[in-house]
């Protein structure tokens, strides 16, 4: 399945969807929460009709979804539909929407200059991961933005398979299914839009986590909380004993927290409870928390916790009024996984295997749309886009890497049938 041509196909694709600035954001109350991703949306859909997919649709929220039928010769008939799924969006960590990729050629091991003008670089003494890629051609962005390979990498790398399957007609495949969804990166939340009955999948993957040879079965158990307070306003003249000053009580709902349980004290499979805003004026109070944790007895002891420090709280401001409101967003892919239900996973590693791709397996320190799809009943593993870095300027795409993704790609959709006859 192996195409001369598969990196720069690749290249391509990803030029084209970077340009499309689809940068999600927080507060709109909508899906998706920026217009960029219906742009984007709206040119996936155009291209997944050049290569012939069918049942192409948008709907309400953004979410684009395709059926590419089975091309099969032969009397097989257990071949496992398969579901790809990638986000639009592009994470908001305060750099610039628009992304103007750059490419390095032929990679010698030296700072990578990202923008001349603004003196910006990513240093090897800092990211010395660039030494795996010597010779190699790498992606940077300008270092104004992220680069965003999280996660139009894996949308390249998508729609470069099913453009190679389609070019070459001797390739058998079950049925696939695509799913584009927005607002990932604020909580999973396109995930939740995508029409299940247009999705009838025995399982799926998403294409979202970093260096060559990443796998990822295991995510956090995840959610959010508000402490909302009001607090009683009074003059100084007369606040002795009156006043209930809404900053103060949440400083002291924070006091109550473990600080060794946080993001910044804890790693691996450590869980946390993440202070992530706090808003009050002379009235009125919030404090914005993430909880996280890959068990799920230690993660709904965290929130039991919290509970406790709210009712703490409360007894200590009695003429305070203090609610809490938990959310759950999303559960442990860890958790949905049965004897029955693991062959993707199975197929995940011999994918690789027949690579000849070195596995690093990751419990990760987050979460994928997988992390919801297989509360739903889909198992959703996540592999590697080939690229380092998320979330940050310094993110860079090494081709080589990136290339061995969309192999990947085609290779599970080989393993489906071949596992089959």
């Amino acid at each position: 399945m192996s195409d001369p041509d598969l990196q720069t196909r690749l290249k391509e694709r990803f030029f084209r969807y970077a340009a499309i600035e689809s940068q999600s954001r927080n507060g709109t109350g909508k899906v998706p929460s920026t217009p960029g991703q219906w742009t984007l949306a709206e040119r996936l859909a155009e291209d997944l009709k050049e290569l012939g997919l069918q049942r192409i649709a948008i709907n309400e929220h953004g979410v684009v979804q395709a059926h590419l039928p089975a091309r099969l010769r032969g009397n097989l008939k257990n071949v496992p539909a398969i579901g790809f799924v990638c986000h639009l969006d592009t994470v908001d960590v305060g750099l610039s929407p628009a992304i103007f990729p750059v490419i390095i050629k032929n990679y010698q091991g030296e700072d990578i200059c990202q923008n001349r003008e603004k003196h910006i670089y990513i240093s090897v003494e800092e990211h010395p991961e660039l030494l795996e890629y010597i010779g190699e051609d790498i992606i940077v962005s300008d270092g104004t933005s992220v680069l965003g390979a999280d996660n139009k990498a894996a949308i390249a790398n998508v729609m470069t398979a099913l453009e190679v399957i389609q070019e070459h007609p001797h390739l058998e495949h079950g049925d696939l299914y695509i799913a584009f969804v927005p607002d990932e990166e604020i909580g999973l939340r396109g995930a939740r839009e995508i029409d299940f009955e247009q999705f009838p999948v025995d399982y799926a993957y998403t294409i979202d986590c970093c260096a060559l040879g990443e796998v990822v079965c295991e995510t956090f158990n995840a959610g959010s909380a508000e402490l909302r307070i009001t607090g009683v306003s009074a003059h100084p003249m007369s606040s002795k004993n009156n006043l209930v000053n809404p900053a103060m009580v949440a400083v002291d709902f924070i006091n109550l927290l473990n600080r060794a349980e946080t993001p910044e004290h804890t790693e691996g499979r450590e869980g946390y409870i993440w202070v992530t805003g706090i808003q009050a004026d002379v009235l009125n109070g919030t404090v914005s928390l993430h909880i996280r944790d890959h068990s799920k007895e230690a993660y709904e002891a965290k929130k039991a916790y919290l509970q406790r420090a709210q009712e703490m709280t409360a007894i200590r401001h009695p003429k305070a009024k203090i609610e809490l409101e938990i959310t759950d967003v999303y559960g442990n892919i860890a958790d949905a996984v049965t004897p029955e239900n693991r062959q993707c996973i199975d197929c995940l590693y011999q994918a690789l295997e027949e690579l000849h791709i070195p596995v690093k397996t990751i419990a990760m320190r987050g979460g994928t749309d997988g992390s919801y799809i297989s509360t739903r009943g889909i198992l959703t593993p996540n592999y590697f886009t080939g690229a380092h870095n998320f979330h940050s300027r310094c993110e860079f795409m090494p081709m080589g890497a990136v290339e061995k993704s969309c192999l990947v790609t085609l290779k599970l959709i080989e393993l489906a049938v071949r596992d089959s006859e």
